[in-house]
């Protein structure tokens, strides 16, 4: 028998067991659903922390690219009028300036360009009264298969004969405002295959048809500037030549001037010179250029040797480039006495050297041109002049670089050129018109409307989708550098019409 008062204690126990258990696991289940509610708060506060910092990646992505379209140093400089150049313009914007492609209208949208701080040298002062640099010949080649930006892009219609700012004019034809102050029509020489030709006399009609040199094939830089430094050495012996692609994007004109008048001054010393971009971002697409010492001559105070050229490097190298401040993205920019530039060939590629120079020498009669260049062009090293005599002739002191403080950009993906458009905060960039695309939570990217249809897309960053008549291309910015393998498989595929 329980004593007195335990029984009662225990029955009381025993009745309260049940109610602190439910207790217990009420509280649990509070607190479950607080750390539920807390978790969604905590998600919803990562989403929005996502959504703010990819705005402020892309405001940042897009002032780096504002920047980089105008001087480096932010000098307040002078900013050139449009000179007295042709103006072929579509009637209405559009990537095509020819009437029998395709039209991709939209409304009159003008990019803004920003000052930038990004250089790191001051650029000297533009030496001449007047902007015509004396004795001095541009030579642009106008090259390219059109794979980079296919299928915006073809081999009959390639990147540098489309407008891609939708200002009106073309890659070539700002290419041909940018360096007609400093020469003139008269020594003005473009480098171009048979089938670009009808395509730039129509685009560049001020150009004067014996500066149209036209090679049977390509053959790569060495030789398209080699022609023409041949060709130009035979015409004026005391040419000095700048080659400056046709497809390149420049700002920035006061700084642009004053390295190419440098470039020029350095060249008649007897230097290959060419001219290094200073690096805005690690950039994997570009080769780079390690500066050596200065030269020293007092009327080129920024002239630096070049040290060596590097190839396109992987990211981690790139971005080891950069943090030591002695490295130059290299533009392709070349700037030399056609005479020393035949001598570097002639040292260095002797057989390339000496089919040029018999090429250049019926070059101006025509009725013996054609028979010359069916004996000796098929044979001729294909080669970048980097290779051909760039590199060697660094090595043994005699290239030169002036580091450069204008914007420049190659325009070699589709990424390069989504930063080249304007676009609103969370959206993608569009070439063409706007009204035939709908997003839905889409950051990033960039949309080609080319076939007419509405382009519909959700909750996909940073793609891009080409859509024309005849081909659809969808990738990633961050993969638009691989479209050139696209291209191969493409063609290897059975569909080389589309190419």
């Amino acid at each position: 028998m329980s004593p007195p008062g335990i029984l009662p204690q225990v029955l009381a126990g025993q009745a309260n067991a049940p109610a602190g258990v439910e207790g217990m696991f009420q509280q649990i289940l509070q607190a479950v659903q607080k750390s539920h509610i807390e978790i969604a708060d905590l998600r919803q506060e990562c989403a929005e922390l996502r959504l703010a910092n990819a705005s402020l990646e892309r405001q940042i992505r897009e002032g780096l690219q504002h920047n980089l379209h105008l001087s480096r140093n932010a000098s307040p400089g002078f900013t050139t009028p449009a000179p007295p150049s042709p103006q072929l313009r579509a009637a209405k914007l559009s990537p095509f300036l020819s009437h029998n492609m395709l039209s991709l209208s939209v409304g009159p949208t003008e990019p803004s360009f920003r000052p930038s701080p990004l250089g790191d040298n001051a650029s000297t002062a533009f030496p001449f009264g007047s902007r015509d640099i004396p004795g001095f010949y541009v030579v642009i080649p106008a090259g390219g298969a059109g794979t980079r930006l296919w299928p915006l892009s073809r081999e009959g219609h390639p990147k540098f004969l489309l407008d891609l700012t939708l200002k009106g004019r073309s890659l070539i034809q700002a290419t041909w405002d940018r360096l007609i102050p400093l020469s003139s029509s008269a020594r003005a020489t473009v480098v171009a295959g048979p089938g670009h030709v009808k395509a730039i006399h129509e685009q560049l009609p001020d150009l004067l048809a014996h500066n149209l040199l036209c090679e049977p094939g390509p053959k790569d830089s060495m030789a398209a500037i080699g022609l023409a430094a041949a060709v130009l050495a035979k015409r004026d012996p005391d040419a000095v030549i700048g080659s400056f692609a046709a497809d390149h994007m420049i700002s920035g004109d006061d700084a642009f001037l004053s390295a190419v008048a440098e470039a020029v001054e350095v060249a008649k010393k007897d230097y290959l010179v060419t001219i290094g971009i200073a690096p805005s971002h690690p950039s994997t697409g570009f080769g780079y250029i390690r500066l050596g010492e200065k030269i020293g001559f007092k009327e080129t105070p920024n002239a630096r040797l070049v040290s060596s050229f590097k190839e396109k490097p992987d990211a981690r190298t790139a971005a080891s480039y950069i943090a030591t401040g002695k490295y130059r993205w290299n533009a392709g920019m070349f700037v030399t006495k056609a005479t020393f530039l035949l001598d570097l060939l002639k040292e260095y590629k002797p057989d390339l050297h000496d089919g040029l120079v018999k090429i250049a020498a019926v070059w101006d009669d025509e009725s013996t041109r054609q028979v010359v260049l069916n004996e000796i062009w098929d044979s001729l090293e294909k080669i970048p002049i980097d290779n051909a005599v760039a590199e060697p002739a660094a090595a043994e002191g005699r290239v030169a670089v002036v580091p450069a403080t204008f914007g420049w950009d190659d325009v070699g993906d589709f990424s390069s050129l989504a930063d080249l458009l304007p676009a609103e905060a969370n959206q993608p960039r569009i070439l063409g018109d706007s009204n035939l695309v709908v997003t839905e939570q889409v950051a990033g990217g960039i949309v080609v409307p080319g076939s007419g249809r509405l382009i519909t897309c959700l909750g996909v960053d940073d793609l891009v989708i080409v859509d024309m008549p005849d081909t659809l291309l969808v990738t990633t910015r961050a993969r638009s550098q691989e479209v050139k393998r696209l291209v191969k498989k493409t063609r290897d595929s059975g569909w080389k019409q589309l190419l």
